[in-house]
């Protein structure tokens, strides 16, 4: 129990501070790709700083409270993950989240706000299929090693004397798929982008300024530090080269979502569903059929 408290207590304190250090990573990588010097690794930090500073000018009432909520949903949601509690409920608390993203953007009436909500929800409807496979996935190979599935985050590690990968390498490849999606990264950034070169403005961002939106960047940073938990999830045991084995393996993914995105133009929404989907149908599906019959 201790150590569950202090992990979801690291994760708070930490949590935003490490992904914040990532984007300027991100920032300073795609710099070099691209032939610049870059930005100092620090600026996301600057950025997220200067906004809580400026002057805030809310459409309605409500933005303050949808954006606190969406900041503190996800906030919740990694503390519940890093816990060590089931899985499906950390799932779950993290739909809940997006869809207060969604209705941060749709509290206004601006069209552009409006279509950037509904590309989100396009987004949740592509990736949401494979999140539940790689529950379902996680709780068919503690079954396989253990004899007794299980879906509490605590368990699947601690239970398990390989890395879990070794039974879901293709809804490894699924689940990373999708990452694209959440983080927001072409080609899949459609309902807005951590870049200034959405088409849209700024998409479900459009409407939001000041402190509401460092509430909306500061969330992302949440968001992003726990989606790369479930990353090292696949390959953390309670083995002790598993943690570095996971470390590694996690930056190794994040960099490469960072490729991606340097060398990715933005697909349409239709175009983003069916990959999805397919990627979800061969990757995720293939793979709970063999470990439903073969193991």
């Amino acid at each position: 129990m201790f150590y569950r408290i202090l992990s979801a207590a690291l994760y708070i304190l930490f949590g935003g501070v490490i992904a914040g250090f990532l984007a300027g990573l991100d920032r300073k990588f795609s710099a070099r790709m691209q032939g610049r010097k870059g930005p100092s690794v620090l600026q996301p930090f600057y950025d997220v700083g200067k906004l809580f500073s400026k002057e805030t000018l809310a459409l309605n009432h409500g933005q303050f409270v949808i954006a606190f909520s969406f900041l503190l949903l996800m906030i919740a949601t990694g503390v519940l993950f890093f816990a060590g509690v089931d899985i499906l409920l950390v799932f779950l608390a993290l739909s809940t989240a997006a869809m207060f993203l969604v209705f941060a953007a749709t509290s206004s009436n601006s069209a552009m706000s409006t279509m950037g909500a509904q590309r989100e929800m396009m987004q949740m409807l592509a990736y949401e299929p494979m999140v539940l496979i790689t529950a379902v996935g996680f709780y068919m190979a503690t079954t396989i090693m253990n004899g007794t599935g299980s879906f509490k985050v605590m368990d699947i590690i601690t239970k398990s004397d390989l890395p879990v990968i070794l039974y879901l390498p293709g809804i490894f490849v699924g689940f990373v798929f999708m990452l694209t999606i959440k983080f927001r990264k072409s080609p899949f950034d459609i309902s807005t982008s951590h870049h200034a070169h959405q088409e849209l403005v700024k998409g479900v961002t459009t409407d939001l300024s000041g402190r509401n939106l460092g509430m909306i960047e500061l969330a992302h940073w949440y968001e992003t530090t726990f989606l790369l938990g479930v990353v090292a999830l696949f390959f953390l045991c309670n083995k002790w080269w598993s943690i570095p084995l996971a470390i590694v393996s996690t930056l190794i993914i994040y960099f490469i979502e960072t490729i991606i995105d340097n060398v990715s133009a933005r697909v349409k929404w239709e175009l983003m569903v069916k990959l999805a989907w397919c990627v979800t149908i061969v990757c995720g599906g293939i793979n709970l059929l063999v470990l439903q019959y073969i193991f």
